[in-house]
């Protein structure tokens, strides 16, 4: 899998952090906006008349993809430093195998169901 100068998985370890962020950043915007139910019916639906507004959708849809990759790649994580992509020990021929090499499989998996998932939520998002 050629991810171009570097490997995928230090490019997907920078989205990590990145999605990270952004869902970090999200956290008091939502408890804001779920505050405001508190506030009674008619505040509740002039928030959310608001939300409506197009950039805001695209917002919230970024957010969704930033929670999907952010959770599967987080699995990802935990099982490489689990060593469940390690692999058995082999014998030691040169050139030695690299551990990137035995999880890529794994990797490519879980990005096809962030894939599937990001397409699930964009049908959502358009049927709405």
């Amino acid at each position: 899998m050629y991810a171009g100068r570097y490997p995928a998985e230090r490019y997907l370890y920078i989205l990590h952090r990145i999605s990270g962020l952004g869902l970090i950043l999200y956290l008091p915007i939502h408890v804001w906006v779920t505050g405001r139910r508190v506030a009674g019916p008619e505040v509740w639906d002039q928030t959310m008349a608001v939300l409506k507004h197009p950039v805001l959708v695209v917002g919230e849809f970024l957010v969704l993809a930033a929670f999907i990759f952010h959770a599967f790649n987080g699995i990802r994580l935990v099982l490489a430093h689990l060593g469940y992509t390690i692999g058995r020990p082999g014998h030691p021929v040169y050139p030695y195998p690299v551990a990137l090499h035995r999880q890529r499989p794994l990797t490519v998996v879980l990005m096809m169901l962030v894939a599937v998932f990001l397409a699930v939520g964009a049908w959502e998002f358009m049927i709405r």
